[in-house]
């Protein structure tokens, strides 16, 4: 990345969880090399200083992290070395994760390699709702931890689950999103009764009713405007109350199957891994962990 787009957490060569005193060590460490009296720019001070009011304000640090920290559009979408490319020796979806930048690398380190190496981030969190309503989330939302536990990472060593997400559309909490190589996935959940459902791409159809899934894909078509190195895709997860993997049985009108693709794709528990991993890994470097795409994200939970 270019100086000019640097994130106020690269400015001060720290990483998104730093915590208000390795900040303050931060700034006085870049205030000497940066300011005109020592040899270096106004611009550079200015922006050291911009860093840290923003970074030591923990309102506009929370409103700063919730944008994902953005760059520009042309910057973030040259960010990433995306390397190795395609075809290259180690780079299948379940070889052990690369790490970019690497780690040893003279420009800072985005992330703790203990943080860059941990597959899960986050919990479910508890919804300012009735005590029921809340409850049977918080089921849901672990039956998908689970699922996405056994069916992918325990899988795919590159990929990375974070859990309660601020949506960059209305500052509401995505259940889950999937990151692996430069493709991300955006997870939410619903439980249905068991039966027979067909899924027209829009609602799910049991008899004369119709289910309206979560609404994922404004979150998505964001994510997409914020991450334009990565290719976003929006799933939802459909739990019967007793667990049954198997159930509801869902059949599929033409053209809704899911397949990664724009639309919101929906699946049963059994069918998750196969569809969701076969999404993941089909990237062109699903072994990639790029630390810059994953500290913003875990920006997004702090």
């Amino acid at each position: 990345m270019s100086r000019e787009n640097r994130t106020h957490y690269e400015v001060l060569r720290i990483a998104v969880t730093a915590d208000q005193q390795e900040i303050k060590i931060a700034y006085r460490r870049a205030v000497r090399t940066a300011h005109p009296d020592h040899g270096g720019s106004s611009e550079e001070f200015r922006r050291v200083s911009e860093a840290y009011q923003t970074l030591s304000d923990p309102d506009l640090r929370k409103a700063y992290d919730r944008a994902y920290a953005p760059a520009s559009a042309s910057a973030s979408a040259g960010s990433s070395s995306r390397a190795p490319q395609p075809g290259a020796a180690n780079n299948s979806a379940r070889d052990l994760p690369i790490f970019v930048p690497p780690f040893g690398a003279t420009s800072p380190a985005l992330l703790s390699l203990e943080q860059a190496s941990r597959q899960i981030h986050g919990a479910p969190r508890k919804h300012r709702r009735s005590l029921f309503g809340a409850q049977a989330k918080l089921v849901r939302e672990a039956r998908s931890i689970e699922l996405i536990q056994q069916q992918i990472l325990n899988r795919f060593p590159a990929a990375r689950l974070l859990n309660g997400l601020v949506s960059p559309v209305d500052n509401s909490y995505l259940d889950h999103a999937v990151l692996m190589g430069y493709r991300l996935a955006l997870v939410g959940s619903m439980m249905v009764p068991e039966g027979a459902y067909r899924w027209n791409g829009s609602t799910l159809v049991h008899g004369s009713r119709g289910i309206e899934p979560p609404k994922l894909l404004s979150a998505v078509h964001a994510m997409g405007r914020l991450f334009p190195e990565c290719t976003v895709s929006g799933w939802v997860v459909v739990q019967s109350p007793g667990g049954n993997p198997y159930e509801p049985v869902i059949d599929y009108t033409r053209g809704s199957e899911p397949d990664g693709g724009q639309g919101l794709n929906l699946v049963g528990a059994a069918r998750l891994g196969r569809e969701l991993g076969s999404f993941l890994a089909s990237g062109e470097t699903p072994n990639v962990v790029d630390l810059q795409v994953l500290s913003r994200l875990l920006g997004g939970m702090y």
